[in-house]
């Protein structure tokens, strides 16, 4: 049987599947794989469904609409948080030190130039830059940082800076976020991550952190990093103080703003991991809902182009599912991982096993750009080589 044909047979389950779901949802599901757009009412009204076969083969239908392609894609790049001092305090994250702790950090410069230079050397072609939100550093200091990093790896996408960040750099700078965007874009920033968004609804971010970005504010980041032709993620975390409602309202945001701009290339959504955090009471959410909540990503969100699985908070195995739940884009090698691992969460996957995870569901695994596009064959096949050495460099993190 070939690779086509399977998927083809598989395609036809899908319909089934949704044809034979819930009477209350199978209207809504059939009216998406059409390809025409769903309400935020009917939003909720799926997110209150249990007939996650149904939903997820919807988003699955969906997904091979949008990607007919025989192949899904990966990244290999590396997260470098270069402090974790912050001045927003965040009921959720374990990885941020307020600017009087003992425990904060600011990478050495050189430390995190062998980073990169690691990073390049095992294939990887772009880097999630993050932070904290420091109080004294200038915008200077972060076009510093960006130069060294590009006139040294001058192939190496920056993928950097999230909007509580960007926003942050106006208020200590007293610029507008537009000038902010031009001297880093111009300093060597390439594309800029959704994270800190959370749930874009101010009730949400009020009740969890202080000190940070509204959602407005980060809504208006990444409309000007678009206006100037930039391209960016999205991203959600849930299962924590946010109603159906809320999380449907913050797809929506999503997807008026890409009817504005189209700068999304993807959005990626994880459920919150509690541990280690002040909000460590909460029950979290398990792969149930989080593979529901994806999916249905992929159903809301008809104008954003991919869907990457979260393998880095889900695992392999619900990583390699959520292939199958509307996601094209297994994600990221992520060569370091830090803010997820605080919370007690450390998923470690090899390059082979990505390969091999979306091998297994029938598809050629390729790695890709931060376009989406995928890198010349030469690039793949030195990162599959590179990541089979048995001992990698270690990069201590000095501080």
């Amino acid at each position: 049987m070939t690779v086509c044909f399977a998927l083809t047979i598989r395609f036809e389950l899908y319909l089934n599947m949704i044809a034979m779901s819930d009477p209350s949802i199978s209207p809504l599901l059939a009216k998406a794989v059409d390809g025409e757009r769903l309400t935020a009412d009917e939003g909720v009204r799926l997110l209150q469904s249990h007939d996650l076969p149904a939903i997820g083969a919807a988003a699955e239908a969906v997904s091979q609409r949008m990607h007919p392609e025989r192949y899904r894609t990966y990244n290999v790049d590396r997260n470098i948080n270069y402090t974790n001092i912050c001045t927003a305090v965040c009921d959720f994250c374990a990885f941020y030190r307020g600017p009087k702790s003992d425990e904060g950090y600011v990478l050495p410069r050189d430390v995190l130039l062998k980073k990169v230079e690691e990073t390049a050397a095992l294939g990887g072609n772009q880097l999630l830059l993050q932070g904290g939100l420091h109080p004294k550093f200038k915008l200077e200091w972060y076009e510093e940082m960006l130069r060294d990093i590009k006139s040294r790896f001058p192939q190496i996408n920056v993928h950097g800076f999230s909007p509580p960040e960007l926003h942050h750099f106006t208020k200590v700078n007293r610029l507008d976020i537009e000038t902010v965007l031009r001297r880093l874009r111009e300093a060597g920033l390439g594309s800029i991550p959704g994270g800190g968004a959370e749930i874009l609804v101010d009730r949400v971010r009020d009740a969890i952190t202080r000190g940070k970005v509204n959602s407005d504010d980060w809504l208006n980041v990444m409309r000007v990093w678009h206006r100037l032709g930039g391209i960016s993620t999205a991203t959600m975390m849930f299962g924590h103080v946010e109603t159906l409602a809320e999380r449907i309202e913050h797809l929506e945001r999503i997807r008026s703003l890409q009817d504005e701009t189209q700068g999304f290339t993807a959005f990626i959504c994880w459920t919150f991991q509690p541990e280690n955090t002040e909000m460590a009471d909460v029950s979290p959410a398990g792969a149930f809902e989080y593979l529901k909540m994806q999916a249905i990503a992929r159903l809301y969100l008809d104008n954003v182009p991919n869907i990457q699985s979260s393998w880095v908070t889900q695992g392999l195995k619900i990583g390699q599912l959520a292939m199958l739940y509307g996601a094209n884009d297994m994600g990221s090698l992520m060569i370091e991982e830090n803010v997820v691992a605080e919370a007690g969460t450390v998923h470690f996957l090899t390059l082979d096993q990505i390969r091999e995870a979306i091998e297994e569901l029938g598809y050629e695994p390729r790695q890709r750009d931060v376009f989406y596009q995928l890198v010349d064959p030469s690039l793949e096949r030195r990162a599959i080589e590179a990541n089979r050495q048995p001992v990698r460099e270690v990069v201590e993190l000095a501080v």
